[in-house]
């Protein structure tokens, strides 16, 4: 596996298993069989309802802690933010069965976003949070956090896959050291990824699958992936995109695809705003 260093110096798997999506009464046998195929990074979070899961599922691995990699996210917290983001902290950690975490994120870019990052920028200095970041922060949310705070995200998790690549964003993080970690890396399917003719062709001359040329493609842009699948074949499939290499030609050729655009949610549109600001985690 190869790793990337974070700006702290923290070693993280380029390459991990996201359990986004998966029932909850489904995950434990889906990570199990990810530790299994040689997966160590895992990606759950708060708002998922499976970090329970995630945490069976490693204590019944009998792999030692230190050699995986675990990673959280915090929901929006209602006031006082300060408090509250330590006691979901302490939450999540109670579910998942651990002393500490490797990365926890801050889920989305809203409510009191300050008192958040300073209650974890706390738990990153008491050494319970390794490393620690943010997810769906466009350029403006992420520079303003970076500019104004002691601490600078590790990590920002964003969708990014071939039809939307965020290349002049992945610039602006490398200027600050921010390591850009891709959700919806085969953006779920959507605008025929699988059949794509450009992908299609490139994956026949490897001899690879398309969900591993994109996962290639990401890995020699130097972004972090999370694929997901409860398909053991598959986990193995996106574990083995470590021999091959993309030509120059085949990456300019992927670069084309990029729309510019979102497939999924727009965090400037303000009904969306709205709903992720509302919406609230039980327990």
């Amino acid at each position: 596996m190869q790793n990337v260093t974070l700006n702290n110096g923290v070693e993280m798997p380029i390459v991990g298993f996201g359990v986004y999506q998966i029932p909850p009464e489904e995950t434990e046998q889906a990570v199990s069989e990810a530790l299994a195929a040689g997966y160590r990074l895992l990606d759950t979070a708060a708002s998922y309802g499976n970090e329970e899961a995630v945490g069976r599922a490693i204590k019944n691995s009998g792999i030692p802690r230190e050699e995986l990699f675990v990673t959280t996210k915090l929901y929006v917290q209602d006031a006082p933010a300060q408090e509250n983001t330590k006691r979901a902290f302490e939450t999540s950690l109670a579910r998942l069965g651990l002393d500490y975490v490797d990365l926890y994120l801050m889920h989305q870019p809203y409510g009191d976003v300050y008192a958040q990052w300073r209650a974890i920028e706390d738990l990153n200095r008491d050494g319970h949070a390794k490393a620690i970041g943010v997810a769906n922060f466009y350029p403006d949310r992420l520079l303003d956090l970076v500019i104004n705070n002691d601490v600078t995200p590790a990590v920002n998790q964003i969708e990014t896959h071939p039809f939307f690549q965020r290349a002049d964003y992945q610039e602006l993080m490398r200027e600050y050291g921010v390591q850009l970690q891709a959700w919806g890396g085969f953006a779920q399917g959507k605008n025929g990824l699988f059949t794509n003719p450009v992908l299609s062709k490139i994956a026949q001359t490897h001899g690879k699958s398309v969900g591993q040329v994109v996962l290639r493609w990401a890995i020699q842009r130097g972004v972090a992936s999370i694929p997901k699948s409860v398909r053991p074949e598959r986990m193995a499939e996106n574990l083995d995109v470590f021999d091959f290499d993309l030509t120059d030609a085949e990456m300019a050729s992927i670069a084309a695809l990029d729309t510019g655009a979102t497939l999924f949610f727009d965090h400037h549109d303000t009904e969306i705003v709205k709903w992720l600001s509302a919406r609230r985690l039980d327990g």
